[in-house]
């Protein structure tokens, strides 16, 4: 009999108090709601430094499909421009046609190796200032302030009642933050089309309905995910903070609270020093948590929800200037410095964080204190990732000086594979595909090269037969063409022979390897 339902269990059993995980009593809900964030206006050097990447990074978005840049009259004069109907992409001077996706796939690479190489580096550097999320969360922030003040009015406008004058605000700022949705989405769709017509077109109703639906897709995304879920997009949308860990090493930059100097921290220091206290840097005012956009607090140390915007830096040197303390209590510091500063702090570990240990009787710190060197970021495995990055785009740019804007492909007749003319003759049908890779039409010699005693006949240019003709290649297309070769059979051994394409200034030249069938090696 099984024991736990025996109705009396041997004494020498020991009965142990256990309860299931999953008892309904104990179940959570799977949805927390948002606790909303009221982050503080920060001032300081890294809240100018997130002002300058926003201001370039924006401009740069929304500017961008208005610049333009003369290609002549055979192609758009619009600088960036993803050509969906022609299947072509340009980028100032450089076009890249689809058969060339491997530059695609070379730019993904470099952002890779460039994420890889900001993070070694700098920790999550690109999520604080770079990130779209980050950037538009902060634009959003913008409007919100200039509609509902900094924190406390904003959340006492929160926690009041609805009066006339806060739904009068709210719908402002919702207002606003939509209109920066359509800005968005409508900035994203000039990209794949000429944007003073397009903009036209969107104005007068004239507009593809995929352009209308793309503006409302990215406009509901932009105001749902910069707007309402802020925070919540980085904390559990975005898989970047839970694979950052791998890139980071001892000697990465990360934003820091030095514990070493600011334990133990109080409000009270004048107080606590008078009764013999030891007391910290710290006067634990919870300015680095107003200002943080993930509403976290970074004295419990490194968390995933940490985007190392560095605004916490700006509001602790702020309240450190005022009690007259030095500047860097919160501060970008790496692993290894951190540690060997706590070791000294606590004396190895053995003791709580003592403050006489790490200053002198000046209060300046004791020389055995670590403090950032720069030249720690150039480390090898920082100038690896750097050199990768580096390699693959001088790579990609050798490629593009030196490609050939001149291309063939040739594909021979099926059926039937030759074709027995009454004078004995052997013909064979091929259709060749003249790619013009420049925007200006071209003068392109096509000739036979090997195969002796052979002609070609192209009957779009001459019912008569030739080694030689001059075709005109229309520009920034591809020209097809039917070519029948005939060869007499009298002539020596098959063997096979190339179809040459050169451009009337000999600049560019393409040839194909081609086969000739006859009855006795048809295939």
């Amino acid at each position: 009999m099984n024991l736990c339902t025996a109705p009396n269990p041997p004494k020498d059993v020991e009965r142990r108090h256990a309860e299931r995980v999953d008892a309904r009593r104990n179940r959570q809900p799977l949805y927390a709601a948002r606790k909303k964030v009221f982050p503080k206006r920060a001032e300081g050097k890294f809240r100018r430094f997130k002002w300058i990447i926003a201001l370039i990074t924006l401009g740069i978005y929304y500017l961008a499909p208005w610049i333009r840049w003369n290609r002549g009259p055979y192609a758009p004069d619009q600088a960036i421009l993803v050509d969906l109907a022609s299947r072509r992409f340009f980028f100032f001077f450089i076009e890249i046609w689809p058969q060339e996706f491997y530059y695609v796939a070379g730019l993904l690479l470099m952002a890779g190796f460039g994420l890889f190489l900001v993070t070694s580096a700098v920790g999550r550097g690109w999520c604080g200032y770079s990130c779209p999320q980050t950037v538009w969360v902060d634009l959003f922030l913008v409007v919100e302030r200039a509609i509902e003040g900094d924190r406390n009015p904003r959340m006492k406008l929160d926690a009041g009642p609805w009066t006339f004058e806060k739904l009068r605000k709210r719908v402002a700022k919702h207002a606003l933050w939509l209109t920066i949705g359509v800005a968005t989405g409508g900035a994203w769709i000039f990209y794949f089309a000429d944007a003073p017509q397009l903009m036209k077109s969107l104005v007068t109703g004239g507009a593809p309905t995929v352009a209308y639906a793309t503006i409302a897709t990215l406009t509901a995304t932009t105001y749902i995910f910069s707007g309402l879920m802020r925070e919540q997009v980085c904390t559990y949308m975005c898989p970047w903070p839970r694979i950052q860990g791998a890139m980071l090493d001892e000697n990465s930059l990360v934003v820091t609270f030095n514990d070493w100097r600011g334990e133990p921290r109080t409000r009270h220091a004048k107080k606590a020093e008078a009764s013999g206290q030891a007391v910290g840097d710290c006067a634990d005012c919870n300015a680095c948590v107003a200002v943080c956009p993930m509403g976290i607090d970074i004295r419990d140390g490194q968390q995933m929800e940490c985007i190392t915007c560095a605004l916490c830096i700006d509001a602790c040197d702020g309240v450190m200037d005022k009690i007259g303390k030095p500047r860097g209590l919160i501060a970008y510091a790496t692993l290894s410095d951190y540690s060997s500063n706590m070791r000294l702090a606590t004396d190895g570990g053995r003791l709580p964080v003592q403050p006489a240990r790490v200053r002198n009787a000046e209060g300046t710190f004791v020389r055995a204190i670590r403090h950032f060197d720069w030249r720690i970021i150039f480390r090898p495995r920082v100038v690896f990732y750097a050199a990768v990055w580096a390699a693959i785009g001088v790579g990609m740019l050798v490629h593009l000086g030196l490609r050939e804007r001149l291309k063939l492909n040739v594909v021979h007749d099926r059926n039937p594979q030759y074709v027995l003319i009454s004078d004995g003759s052997v013909r064979n049908g091929y259709t060749l595909r003249i790619l013009n890779m420049v925007p200006a039409p071209r003068k392109v010699n096509v000739r036979l090269e090997g195969l002796d005693g052979a002609t070609m006949r192209i009957p779009e240019i001459s019912m008569l037969d030739g080694r030689a003709f001059i075709i005109d290649a229309e520009p920034d297309a591809a020209t097809t063409l039917r070519v029948f070769v005939t060869r007499h059979e009298t002539a020596t051994p098959v063997s096979g022979f190339l179809f040459v394409i050169e451009d009337a200034d000999h600049t560019d030249r393409a040839l194909y390897k081609a086969a000739f069938n006859t009855p006795g090696e048809a295939r």
